[in-house]
């Protein structure tokens, strides 16, 4: 009878273990507003180790790549060897601020904000982003092979 038991136990155990995201699943974000493609190849950072090394230790970002930090309402680029661009967004993907070339050893922050797009500097201009533009996610990154 203990058999049965211990099973139903396992059972629940797997049922409130949160899912867990692939280290490397990438996300694929575009402006609705502008039409624009943000980024194919958007790391997500969700869980403790992945949202406290950010992107430190990379000396830059490739075209279309970024990391999304959720939830997340500031920023810091101790550390960082490069600048990125940064878009805050509320719970609805809104973009609430949009800051560009965040130079290493600065914050900054939005306390209205639910997440952080970090970019690669120019990808605001490129994507002429501004507060109140809608982003919208997909859980595939694109599949343009030119842009891999």
């Amino acid at each position: 009878m203990s058999k049965p038991a211990s099973g139903l136990l396992t059972g629940i155990t797997d049922l409130l273990r949160p899912r867990r995201r692939k280290q490397d699943e990438l996300i694929r974000v575009v402006n609705l507003t502008r039409q624009t493609e943000i980024g194919a190849r958007i790391a997500v950072a969700d869980r403790g180790p992945r949202r406290r090394k950010g992107l430190l230790g990379r000396t830059g970002l490739e075209e279309g790549e970024g990391l999304w930090i959720v939830p997340c309402e500031a920023v810091h680029t101790f550390g960082m060897r490069f600048a990125i661009d940064l878009v805050y967004l509320d719970r609805g993907r809104r973009v609430l601020k949009v800051r560009h070339g965040v130079v290493p050893s600065r914050i900054s922050g939005c306390f209205r904000a639910h997440s952080i797009l970090e970019l690669r500097p120019g990808t605001i201009a490129a994507t002429s982003t501004e507060p109140g533009d809608q982003m919208q996610f997909h859980s595939e990154p694109s599949t343009d092979t030119a842009a891999a």
